[in-house]
This record gives structure tokens, sequence and C-alpha cells, in this order.
């Protein structure tokens, strides 16, 4: 997700880093060669002699995938990288509970920087209570309905309460997409939706939709945009992702998505809920 998130920002004209280990192998090689090519900083990735790369899978039938989950226990260590403007956080191994301690630390002791918390498996599977000091300190924070109802452990499905609950975790913005039925953004005052930007043909594979959307609202956000047009611009960078296989052949550039937004139809417009 965060290598995702970095090469989304780097098109939409940010600089990027990326936080990451991977082995000295085939795949871990491949994965620096990309990030290299796409112009994201590999100053902070710590590659390892004697571990492999995570490689996931993914089962994909038709538009559909389900991607099957591996990580590699690495030895967590949070570098010096100065003062970002923003810190995106998203899937990391189930053995790095300590590395999110270290990474809350990091924030706290740097006045100013800001945290996208984008949660993957491993982090929703910990709980709210043992990353409750990354809950607090967001900024920023992404989920689909279906994660929301199940890091608030409930059956509960109106939109309004998840937001309203998921805020109360800690999180100054919570943004909750839905599929077909759009996304969602709370600021703890006014409830704002989006539609789904439509799909110029039928996708081909959503791997990705969600980082490609998660990603771009935050970057809309250091750009100065507001909420409602942060929750416009998003939707178009998945509606790109999902036309393409894998999560970044599809990735926009600002002006790309500016011109998709002057051709969007009539009822594409945030609303207040």
């Amino acid at each position: 997700n965060s290598p995702n998130a970095a090469v989304a920002a780097h098109r939409l004209g940010l600089n990027s880093a990326l936080i990451t280990n991977l082995g000295d192998d085939y795949h871990g090689k491949n994965c620096l060669n990309a990030l290299k090519k796409e112009g994201v900083s590999t100053d902070f990735v710590r590659v390892h002699k004697d571990i492999g790369s995570n490689y996931h899978y993914v089962l994909w039938y038709e538009e559909e995938r389900t991607i099957l989950v591996k990580h590699h226990e690495y030895p967590y260590e949070m570098p010096d990288v100065g003062k970002p403007q923003w810190f995106y956080l998203s899937s990391l191994g189930e053995k790095s509970l300590e590395f999110h301690k270290e990474i809350a630390k990091y924030i706290q002791g740097h006045e100013g920087v800001k945290l996208a918390f984008q949660p993957g498996t491993f982090q929703m599977r910990l709980g709210y209570h043992a990353l409750k000091d990354i809950y607090m300190l967001s900024d920023l924070f992404f989920c689909n309905r279906e994660e929301a109802k199940r890091i608030l452990e409930t059956e509960e499905n109106d939109i309004k309460t998840l937001l309203n609950e998921m805020r109360n975790l800690g999180p100054r913005i919570v943004v909750i997409t839905d599929g077909p039925k759009g996304a969602y953004a709370y600021d703890g005052e006014e409830v704002w939706h989006v539609p789904m930007y439509p799909d110029p043909k039928p996708p081909l594979d959503r791997t990705g939709a969600g980082d490609a959307f998660a990603s771009t609202f935050t970057v809309m956000r250091s750009l100065g945009k507001t909420i409602p047009e942060a929750l416009t611009y998003a939707p178009i960078n998945s509606m790109s992702v999902v036309q393409k296989v894998g999560a970044q052949e599809g990735l926009l550039t600002l002006p790309e998505i500016e011109s998709w937004l002057k051709k969007a139809p009539a009822d594409y417009t945030p609303n207040r809920i």
C-alpha cells in the first residue's frame, strides 16, 4: 500500500520517499528499480541479505481480487527522515507493533508533521488498543465500510454512525469508502459524500483502487484543497487504476486528474449529508 501511495504522490507533483525493508533477491531488486524509475527516493529502504522480500499472491477473477498476504519478519527501525510534511502509514507485518510505537514517538517529537493512516490487514487485526497512539495522532484515516465495522467490532451499518465512532478513536478526519456507493468524509462537524466517478469502460482489476483514493486525498489536502475538493479528486485516480492491471500503472498526474474533472457528469459533486 505505501509504495503505491509514494508513487501516486510523486506523479501528483510531490517529493516522496519510502521507508521499507526488502530482501537482496530478485523481487527486492525489481521493487527497488521500480521505485527509482518512478522517482521515489529510496534513501530509507533497507536491503537485507539474509531475509527475503515480501511476496503476495493475488487471486484474480474478473475485476475482483483477493490478496494472500505473507510478511517476512524484518528488524524494523525508524530512520531519521527529518521533518516531512506528511507521513503515510499503511500495511506492515504482524510483528511490527514496537515499530508503530517508534513511529508515534517520532511524530510526537516533530511538531507539524501530519499523519495519514490507511491500516492494512495485520494492523486491523492488532486492533485499536494496540495502535491507540497511531489512531490518536492521525490527521487522516482511511478504510472502507466493511473494514470500519471490523475495526469497531460492530454490525452497525449506518455510515454516519461508523464515521462518528471511527473519529471517536482519535483521527481528525475520517474517510470511509463504500465501493459503487461512493465515499464519505467527516471532520467532526460536517459529513460529505461524493459518488463514484463513472468508469469509462468496465473495470479490469480493482487492485490498488483504495490506495489510489487514499493517497490522492492525502496529496490534495497537502496541496491546500478542502475536504470536498479532495473528495472529488480522489475517486478519479481510483477510476483510472482499475482500468489497468496492477496498482500503479493507472495512477494519474495532477493535470490528468483535472482534465477528467472537467469532463465529469453534472451529478459528480460533493454533498453534505
